[in-house]
């Protein structure tokens, strides 16, 4: 009999957002060879024209169940109307989680991030294996960019929330900086895996020569700084202007911002204010255009604000480096990603926490990183490190071995290894 698993996460096929896209390609490798039987309890799409309908009957799709669950859907600018929506998922995937077989292992990820306490309530209810899969860590990465205070219901919220990841048979994170910031809130590092995102390292692909998307928007021989992807409030953007304005009598440097998000309005506002000519905003590319895209740049940003590089890890690096590009990171020199860039030669990094200032940094590593010869070499040695350690079928791997394991061993109790820590923000 194959083990039956069922995923909870809001988002999923044929939703576009990036946990939904991943979650998709998981599910369906996993469900593939017929070991697993692969469940998704899931919420409707957004934004997605002809999508089937929530509350209906279950729908396979490329050997994944999906039963999709009705809940609120109202506008996300709304803070309360954010905040019904996710709570009435996770209320709605409560109630509606008899509607797939009993499972032997529930796997709750953090779209909405309440799902970890349902997770533990499904281990009770069900008897089966509890895994948290945290792509987030909540609260803490909402006081850390500021939509959140250090309240006594933020503290509340915290315990709870670790509370139900130290009762988990495993959690999987993404990063070594999540899993020493769970360690930090009690839960047993023993029971905590590091499994990143992934690339597509297939159709993502170094193209450098006769790069189409430099064609389209005029660039030849330009020395192309790259912000790619969402422009949300973990990432610090700002002071990449102040760099752009350093370098705006270096005509051969051109910075372009690819991509969507709440800060994207007030940036393009504040480099025309500034007059940086030398600045471009850019919708996202298609994805089957991203080889090109991303290509094109001779350095890719990935950008976090202070605080926030222990509850997420930008898996936007992984894209970057299957397309073999340089990589320059404003984040702490002593996180997981800064130490790798560093390891691996792929890039320079940016400290918030130097006395420098930060665009002035931000402006002197691109200088050292206009070097022809020193950014070819970087294109294979980004590119064998995506394939080695961040492929999809690597990350698809560890998950089918974590769930045999699970199955093989005696069901766990609830533990913490420590109280939850102290606040962090």
């Amino acid at each position: 009999m194959p083990t039956r698993i069922l995923f909870i996460n809001r988002s999923y096929w044929p939703d576009t957002e990036a946990t939904g896209q991943l979650l998709t390609e998981l599910c369906e490798d996993l469900a593939a060879d017929g070991e697993f039987d692969v469940h998704v309890l899931c919420g409707r799409p957004n934004h997605v024209s002809g999508a089937p309908p929530a509350g209906g009957d279950a729908d396979v799709h490329n050997g994944v169940t999906i039963h999709r669950i009705p809940h609120t859907a109202f506008s996300k600018r709304s803070t309360l109307g954010k905040l019904t929506n996710l709570v009435s998922f996770t209320l709605s995937a409560w109630w509606n989680s008899s509607r797939a077989p009993k499972p032997d292992i529930v796997i709750t990820e953090t779209d909405p991030f309440f799902l970890g306490l349902l997770g533990k309530r499904l281990k009770r209810k069900f008897g089966c294996r509890f895994v948290a899969y945290l792509q987030d860590l909540y609260p803490d990465v909402a006081v850390a960019v500021g939509k959140a205070r250090e309240t006594l219901s933020i503290r509340r919220l915290r315990r709870a929330l670790f509370g139900a990841y130290a009762a988990a048979d495993r959690v999987v994170v993404l990063s070594r900086d999540m899993r020493e910031r769970c360690a930090e809130h009690g839960v047993d590092e023993r029971r905590i895996d590091i499994i990143p995102n992934w690339a597509d390292v297939e159709s993502l692909r170094p193209l450098k020569e006769n790069n189409e998307f430099r064609r389209q928007q005029g660039l030849s021989d330009e020395f192309v700084v790259m912000y790619s992807g969402n422009m949300g409030l973990p990432h610090l953007l700002t002071p990449i202007l102040d760099a752009a304005e350093q370098l705006n009598g270096r005509p051969d440097i051109r910075f372009l911002f690819v991509g969507e998000g709440v800060q994207k309005a007030d940036l393009d506002r504040e480099a025309r204010q500034r007059g940086l000519e030398n600045v471009r905003f850019l919708s996202y590319q298609p994805k089957e255009f991203l080889s090109h895209s991303l290509s094109a740049a001779d350095v890719q940003i990935v950008s976090v604000k202070p605080g926030v590089i222990a509850c997420l890890m930008p898996s936007k690096l992984y894209g970057i480096l299957a397309a073999g590009c340089s990589v320059l990171a404003i984040a702490p020199r002593n996180c997981e990603m800064s130490e790798l860039i560093a390891a691996q030669g792929l890039g320079e990094v940016c400290d918030f926490d130097d006395p420098a200032p930060l665009g002035g940094q931000i402006a002197d590593a691109i200088q050292k990183l206009c070097d022809r010869g020193r950014l070819a070499d970087i294109v294979p040695r980004a590119r064998k490190l995506a394939v080695d350690d961040y492929s999809r079928a690597l990350q698809v791997r560890r998950f089918r071995e974590l769930f045999r394991s699970l199955i093989a061993e005696p069901a766990s109790e609830p533990s913490r290894s420590a109280p939850a820590a102290a606040a962090h923000s």
